[in-house]
């Protein structure tokens, strides 16, 4: 068994049956109190956030995960299918493990996959993607000025606020993590 001093952001822990993945771990020793563990976590299956409090070197279940990264082949309803780089097996990965990243997939990106005995419990997209703008309205000469934002349609239908000098058929790079503009790509 692990202790809390083990824990840190972005591990995964079995608390009351349930895996959840920490979100915020701090240590905290208020005046003439005993010292303690604060963390925030994110339930893996319902998403909900819950807060707890450890004692200091208190026994933890930390699960057992593993990362693979993987290629997205194609969308099969409410899965994705997934391959494994290494023995080329496919497995179906439910869409809703990526959240909002889903509509920037495109097919042939690389994916990182978390699992634990098996069973895929987190996925998470590129952390940037780039993207043709297929549609947006014109800019006018002059407008680099302001930060002015107008709606753009990518090439696999998602919409992204870009600056108004970008126009259409231009490539820009995407964060997949808050679904901003990034940059122009040349």
């Amino acid at each position: 068994m692990a202790t809390t001093s083990d824990v840190h952001v972005g591990t995964v822990l079995r608390i009351n049956g349930e895996l959840c993945v920490v979100t915020e771990w701090q240590h905290r020793t208020p005046g003439n109190l005993r010292a303690f563990y604060q963390g925030k976590m994110r339930n893996i299956r319902n998403g909900k956030i819950l807060e707890n409090r450890f004692r200091s070197g208190e026994e933890v279940d930390i699960a057992r995960v593993e990362y693979k990264m993987m290629e997205y082949l194609y969308n099969d309803g409410e899965f994705l299918v997934c391959m494994d780089k290494e023995n080329f097996e496919q497995i179906p990965i439910p869409d809703s493990l990526f959240g909002d990243a889903l509509k920037f997939l495109k097919e042939g990106m690389e994916v990182k996959v978390s699992f634990e005995s098996e069973m895929p419990i987190l996925a998470e997209a590129p952390t940037f993607v780039e993207m043709v703008i297929t549609y947006c309205e014109p800019g006018v000469k002059g407008d680099t000025a302001t930060n002015t934002l107008k709606p753009a349609t990518m090439e696999n239908g998602a919409i992204v606020n870009v600056p108004l000098f970008v126009g259409e058929g231009e490539k820009i790079k995407i964060d997949t993590r808050t679904g901003s503009y990034v940059e122009r790509v040349k």
